[in-house]
């Protein structure tokens, strides 16, 4: 028999990775939201949360509409053993563009507040700046621990990991700023699923590591406020970049932005996320 790519019981699979993104519909602009079996979190992942946020608001707007950008407010902890409830407001239809509101909820508290806007792709001047691939770091083969920062997502993406070594005497550049990454299975030719794993793992890492200032826990802490804007298709069964760059920690906060690129270093998806960083 095949030994399983990582045995731990708190570690979900592919299979019920996709099944986490489809909300059951209760009624009108109102959804649930499954959770993984508790185990060693105890606390919901938030790329998790944002990435069903993300497909309750898809589920009210028009085919043919795919998520732009989205910006979120974790207000409080999710926890695993308790169900959420995924509200949705819909705040306006466009000729072009739909606007959506979404919480999510247990025991009658918010828990995530989301802004989503959906348009209808059309033709339009394609312009950007293409990072060169010289001034790229190596991505070298990686074996994830089970107890590192990536060691719980194992089973649902294939990782390539590079290390960035910052400025002498330490700093935030100690941890891995640059993710390859691709989805283990197929979910699927829904553009909003594709967006929903995007979401998911924009969440996976922030590039902050084990600084001179302590960080608790080591990569960062609880999100406090994370947006995406999406340009481009993106297929997660392909490989993509997670490419961060940390850029402050002061007041207890620290503040970092990123990007996801194809495999031909295509910019399709922008993100800026705001976390805790309290001295342990």
């Amino acid at each position: 028999m095949a030994t399983p790519l990582n045995p731990n019981p708190h570690i979900i699979g592919f299979d019920e990775f996709v099944d986490l993104l489809h909300v059951e519909e209760i009624d009108t602009d109102l959804y649930r939201a499954r959770n993984p079996p508790a185990g060693r979190r105890r606390v919901l992942y938030g790329g998790q949360v944002l990435a069903q946020a993300l497909k309750a608001a898809a589920a009210t707007v028009d085919p043919g509409r795919v998520p732009h950008s989205l910006h979120g407010y974790f207000l409080r902890p999710g926890q695993v053993e308790r169900t959420t409830i995924l509200k949705v407001n819909r705040d306006r239809d466009g000729r072009s563009f739909s606007a959506r509101h979404v919480v999510a909820v247990q025991d009658a508290q918010v828990i995530l507040s989301m802004s989503v806007s959906f348009h209808v792709e059309e033709p339009g001047l394609e312009l950007q700046i293409v990072p060169s691939p010289e001034t790229m770091s190596p991505v070298d083969s990686w074996a994830a621990n089970p107890d590192g920062a990536l060691g719980e997502f194992v089973d649902i993406f294939e990782f390539r990991v590079s290390v960035v070594e910052g400025p002498a005497g330490g700093g935030f550049w100690t941890a891995p700023r640059q993710i390859w990454m691709r989805a283990r299975g197929s979910v699927g030719t829904d553009p909003v699923m594709h967006a929903c794993v995007q979401t998911f793992a924009s969440d996976i890492s922030t590039g902050f590591g084990e600084a001179q200032l302590p960080i608790m826990p080591p990569g960062g802490g609880p999100t406090l406020d994370h947006s995406m804007w999406f340009h481009r298709r993106l297929d997660v069964e392909q490989w993509f970049l997670l490419d961060q760059e940390p850029l402050i920690t002061s007041g207890g906060r620290g503040l970092y932005q990123g990007a996801l690129y194809d495999r031909d270093h295509r910019r399709c998806t922008s993100l800026a996320q705001e976390i805790l960083t309290r001295p342990s």
